[in-house]
């Protein structure tokens, strides 16, 4: 069973209150949801100051941390010490934040600007509500977390192939939050026929308007139609499989920096006709004339510049007779000796100073223990009453009684002699 996009149900859809998605061509979706599924892209709200935290924001978050997870279990292999690493990617993420907020800021200024022309510096600073362009991410993240690199004396063509996978999981996880935000979709002209393509009101409207820009009402007899490409969906899939592929291939990498150079082609290769699908890009160029998306030139150019690399690298690795892996040199195995040094010497002194504090703890016990055992020693005499038995514990009294006068003739003979 599925859902048909008839006029009614379209004009339903448009006096709805938005938070409500279809994928009308799916049977099972419509069985599970034969109302929709009804989305919030707030994810919570902090009891107490009412600050909403948003699923765009968590998902990011959170491949960042899967990110850095495998990044750190990896480093060793990649003859990277996890100290400096872990500065170089701190560092990076806040590059990486910085860079995808300017990137969104600057290729839609327009809506940064008061009323008098000035910049907004409010609305700027204010990414609780949207507007960050993975790409600005990744350039900022590359050149901050470079300069790191370079302080902290971390070799930068291994460390980019650490963060090349990275990428993709953050990437992965990260589209989702699209997803909450009805958000990163795109049209063509088979999307109707789609079982996965989607609808909501937000989403048939902004396809309304960039297939007829002219008119920005939605007629419905014209709607029925308009299904969206769930792109968000197809860049996570595709960033998926291709961390899945470069883990695998990682094993088998000719030199540092191979890793990087894929990622950067493989994402740049799917980024290019995902975002030709989309209806909410960022336009370098957009009139009668020509049409220019920004991410979709620099995917193109990511790509030809990643095959080109890799092409060099792999003919200029022929003459050289082959490449040495970071981790397979002198420089790399003195690093990781010396950080393996640094942490066992740390371990000793952590075992050090829990030994004196469990040498005072039975210091104090023994004490304990010895003064309580004086304290028990002391028992109070208790009274013989009269005309009751003698007990056992007087017998030994008795018989001191009974080797007195020995003692005493001992005396007096002493006296005589």
């Amino acid at each position: 069973m599925t859902l048909a996009m008839t006029s009614d149900f379209v004009r339903e859809l448009l006096d709805s209150d938005g938070n409500v998605i279809y994928f009308p061509n799916s049977t099972l979706f419509t069985k599970l949801f034969p109302n929709g599924l009804s989305i919030d892209n707030v994810m919570f709200t902090i009891p107490g100051i009412n600050l909403d935290i948003y699923w765009y924001g968590f998902l990011i978050a959170l491949g960042m941390v899967l990110a850095m997870i495998y990044a750190f279990s990896r480093c060793k292999k990649f003859g990277l010490d996890i100290d400096r690493v872990t500065d170089t990617v701190l560092a990076g993420l806040i590059g990486g934040i910085i860079g995808a907020r300017l990137y969104y800021v600057i290729f839609s200024i327009e809506n940064y600007m008061t009323e008098e022309g000035t910049l907004d510096f409010s609305l700027i600073f204010n990414i609780r509500d949207g507007g960050l362009a993975i790409y600005g991410g990744v350039i900022g993240g590359l050149l901050i977390g470079g300069i790191m690199a370079k302080i902290r004396k971390v070799k930068l063509a291994p460390m980019l192939d650490l963060a090349g996978m990275g990428f993709l999981i953050g990437q992965c996880l990260g589209r989702w939050g699209n997803f909450f935000n009805q958000e990163a979709y795109g049209y063509s002209e088979n999307a109707g026929s789609l079982p996965w393509g989607m609808v909501s009101k937000s989403i048939l409207n902004g396809i309304y308007y960039f297939v007829y820009p002219d008119n920005t009402s939605v007629v419905t007899n014209r709607a029925v139609d308009m299904l969206a490409h769930p792109c968000f969906l197809y860049e996570s899939l595709w960033c998926l499989l291709g961390f899945i592929l470069l883990h695998i291939y990682s094993k088998h990498r000719k030199f540092d920096g191979q890793l990087f150079l894929m990622y950067i082609g493989w994402y740049g290769f799917g980024r290019f006709w995902i975002e030709g699908l989309r209806t909410d890009s960022l336009y370098l160029v957009n009139n009668d004339v020509i049409s220019l998306k920004v991410s979709q030139l620099l995917a193109g150019a990511c790509f030809m510049f990643a095959v080109i690399m890799l092409v060099y690298m792999y003919i200029h690795g022929k003459k050289l007779g082959g490449y040495v892996l970071y981790c397979n040199t002198d420089e790399s195995k003195a690093l990781l000796k010396e950080a393996y040094k640094k942490t066992k010497k740390g371990q000793n002194e952590s075992l050090e100073e829990d030994e004196h504090i469990v040498d005072e703890n039975q210091h104090i016990l023994a004490d304990e223990f010895l003064s309580g055992d004086e304290e028990a020693t002391e028992e109070p005499e208790e009274p013989v009453s009269k005309g009751t038995e003698t007990s056992e514990s007087e017998e030994p009294e008795e018989s001191v009684s009974e080797e007195a006068p020995l003692v005493e003739s001992e005396e007096e003979t002493k006296t005589e002699e």
